[in-house]
């Protein structure tokens, strides 16, 4: 089979178009033909061993944890799913990943792939939808009458969480560039706040949310202020720089550390077969441009979810 596999940690000229070796179930575990690998950011600085103390590595390594696709064999003591199944999946991300032909994932991450979208787009829904799904109902406990502030609501974990916000009944308050803007209103948020035109803390001065999401990298000062925000016993969580030990005011402070779930997987799917949640895809790209995607990735040229097809 074709993988894109990389052999020491580097820049995205270790990133190499080969031949591999087409894998073979374990026990509890399937192969998958691939039909859609998402990129996300975390995967350039993996590769670039930014995080190998927190994601070690064993070489040669296949990137890319978001896959689609269809069931090919089944390994020892599966049950529930056969050849031929669709299916979605956040794999673990220090094993071989999907940015190849076929990847071997355990069968308790798998869920059934949504009906409604292109099997390989399904690849942008697993682990930015449960980082969504985890950030307001896991760590800011969001309820339906609440308001919550989503900053950086134009990415992929911020467009779900506007949708899943306001399915739960919250008023939904998002941070956008212009080039977002319409699709993040589209989502149904309340009000969008273009930071580029004006500055956040002066936009919402005076305001307090039960719930502030902070999806960007903010210096510490920013952060500060945006846990401020978070209303007298509510919630400030974050995906990116962790917030204050102890803001006051019985303010909860939570960093979000994504998990694989299954079951809440098949939630979110349900949810977009429903027509309660659309999965955005900027663009489709072969397999072999993933190089070129780490690059743009990184000069900040890459804009929206980008899905990888062999």
């Amino acid at each position: 089979m074709k993988a894109v596999r990389y052999r020491s940690y580097g820049d995205s000229g270790v990133l190499v178009y080969e031949d591999a070796d087409r894998p073979v179930p374990g026990a509890g575990q399937v192969v998958v033909k691939v039909a859609g690998a998402a990129f996300n950011p975390v995967d350039v600085a993996i590769r670039a061993g930014f995080m190998q103390q927190v994601f070690p590595l064993a070489f040669p390594h296949i990137p890319n944890f978001d896959v689609a696709g269809v069931v090919a064999e089944v390994g020892e003591g599966v049950n529930g799913w056969s050849a031929g199944d669709t299916v979605v999946a956040f794999l673990p991300m220090t094993a071989p990943g999907a940015a190849a032909e076929y990847v071997t994932a355990p069968a308790d991450v798998l869920a059934a792939a949504p009906r409604t979208v292109e099997l390989a787009d399904a690849a942008a829904l697993p682990s930015a939808g449960l980082t969504a799904w985890q950030s307001l109902f896991e760590h800011a406990g969001l309820k339906q009458g609440q308001n919550v502030l989503i900053n950086g609501a134009g990415g992929a974990v911020g467009g779900y969480a506007v949708q899943l916000a306001k399915h739960a009944g919250a008023t939904v308050i998002a941070t956008a560039s212009a080039h977002s803007a319409g699709r993040v209103r589209s989502y149904g948020a309340d009000q969008v706040i273009d930071y580029t035109a004006t500055p956040l803390l002066q936009t919402v001065a005076g305001q307090r949310f039960d719930a502030v999401l902070n999806l960007v990298r903010t210096d510490a000062e920013e952060t500060a202020a945006l846990a401020d925000l978070a209303a007298d016993g509510g919630a400030f969580v974050s995906t990116t720089t962790p917030g204050p030990e102890n803001p006051g005011r019985g303010v909860r402070a939570a960093r979000v550390f994504v998990r694989s779930d299954a079951g809440q997987l098949a939630g979110l799917v349900t949810r977009v077969d429903a027509g309660d949640l659309k999965i955005d895809v900027a663009e489709r790209r072969p397999l072999a441009d993933l190089p070129a995607v780490h690059d743009q990735a990184a000069d900040g040229r890459l804009s929206g979810k980008t899905v990888l097809t062999p």
